[in-house]
């Protein structure tokens, strides 16, 4: 049987719109056939990556979605803020959706899309990766199978990393909760849809702590400039000078196309980069204001609860424990290993997924969580797939709902009541 080719259209053309087509172009599965990026050496990447034509590069999302439906889906990987509208255009349109998390930075836009997909009948997937990781994966299968009774408590920890966490959540795009999102919603949505995911049960109240403790000016060593290039006298000993991590550094590709938008750039272009961009600021003096450490307890109608505790001041990676009334379980996501315990046998059983990642390394994106979407995606709009596994929009917008009552009950220091939350923002 043939395979059928489904048409893309990228709107968002940065690290994630570039992971998720590059991911598209290994097969005849997909076909990009446009772009709307305002950067033009990020919209000229993706030109050239798939040989899209010259008149269906854009610009702006604007001037793509000002056309008739041309294509079978597009993927909205634009900056949080900007999810909201090109996603209710495109699926006016009828355009089917890989929409990047979170979906939209309040929760009645959240509600406003899932409506909108549900009234044109179109399908929106949410990226929220982990689901569709073989690490996560394998985890949701065990309790499925009953390997751990019935669960009754999750703790999950995310690891974000020191330098993560001022490369991309001080310095950069998801720093500013004005111009992103608060951090369990930016950096996070996707740790409590598993979270939920994993126990299967509506979440009723939430409970958060959490605060922007280091990263900010009072903490800023006397005499250290704005910009670290302009001679920090603490260049030597700070863990977060941006001309080692940036400019000296010439094998962190990462953080150099970050900062200079380009692929490959030369140093001259991080230095003008470092002078001129948020990426070059000391970073005890940027605009940030998202936390820097937070913990959210749940409380799930099967009475089970869970605890997540993100926090910027570690190495990196994901590490849960599942416990349930015949088993418990812990892993680490980093490297893809599970132990297992069987309250019945008394026995231990070590479990790795690593064999199972798509392209055989762990360092695949997310864990392989990027080309499971991708494949899912292709899956979901041709024969249908499993709906347990689905983050589509309707099952993503309840869980986006949970970390925006985190962030509530972390500003106003009080325990959030999921129906009188929804009630108090107009959703029931």
């Amino acid at each position: 049987m043939d395979t059928k080719t489904l048409t893309v259209a990228l709107i968002g053309a940065g690290n994630r719109g570039q992971g998720y087509t590059n991911i598209m172009s290994e097969s005849n599965r997909f076909k990009v056939i446009a772009v709307a990026e305002p950067v033009k050496e990020e919209r000229d990447y993706i030109k050239n990556k798939h040989g899209i034509k010259d008149e269906m590069c854009f610009e702006a999302w604007e001037q793509l979605l000002a056309r008739p439906k041309f294509a079978d889906v597009v993927i909205i990987a634009t900056t949080d803020r900007m999810h909201y509208a090109p996603a209710m255009r495109a699926i006016e349109l009828g355009y089917n959706l890989l929409l990047e998390k979170p979906a939209a930075p309040a929760a009645e836009e959240c509600a406003a899309i899932a409506n909108a997909a549900k009234k044109k009948g179109v399908k929106v997937l949410v990226c929220h990766v982990l689901r569709y990781t073989p690490f996560f994966g394998k985890i949701k299968q065990m309790i499925d199978e009953g390997k751990l009774g019935k669960v009754l408590s999750i703790h999950h920890m995310e690891c974000v990393g020191n330098i993560h966490q001022s490369h991309s959540f001080v310095r950069g795009n998801w720093g500013n909760t004005e111009k992103s999102a608060p951090m369990i919603l930016a950096k996070s949505c996707h740790d409590v849809d598993m979270i939920q995911w994993l126990i299967g049960s509506p979440c009723t109240s939430v409970q958060s702590y959490g605060a922007l403790s280091y990263f900010k000016r009072e903490n800023a060593p006397e005499g250290a400039p704005e910009r670290c290039i302009d001679g920090c006298p603490y260049a030597e000993t700070c863990h977060y000078n941006s001309v080692k991590l940036y400019l000296e550094d010439e094998k962190n590709l990462w953080f150099r196309e970050a900062a200079t938008k380009d692929k490959n750039p030369s140093n001259e272009r991080v230095e003008r980069a470092l002078r001129e961009t948020q990426y070059g600021k000391c970073v005890f003096k940027c605009d940030n204001d998202v936390v820097d450490h937070q913990v959210v307890n749940m409380e799930f109608a099967n009475s089970a609860v869970a605890s997540f505790n993100m926090c910027a001041f570690t190495y990196n990676g994901r590490f849960i424990r599942v416990m349930g009334t015949e088993g418990e379980l812990t892993g680490d996501g980093d490297r893809n290993l599970i132990e297992y315990f069987s309250f019945k046998t008394r026995e231990h059983e070590t479990i790795s997924t690593s064999d199972k990642l798509m392209t055989g390394s762990i360092t695949d994106g997310h864990g392989g969580g990027d080309r499971g979407i991708v494949n899912t995606l292709y899956e979901y709009l041709t024969v249908g797939c499993k709906s347990d596994l689905l983050s589509e929009i309707g099952i993503s917008t309840e869980n986006h709902l949970i970390a925006f009552a985190a962030e509530k009950s972390r500003l106003e220091h009080r325990v959030i009541n999921m129906d009188d939350y929804k009630k108090e923002i107009g959703l029931i």
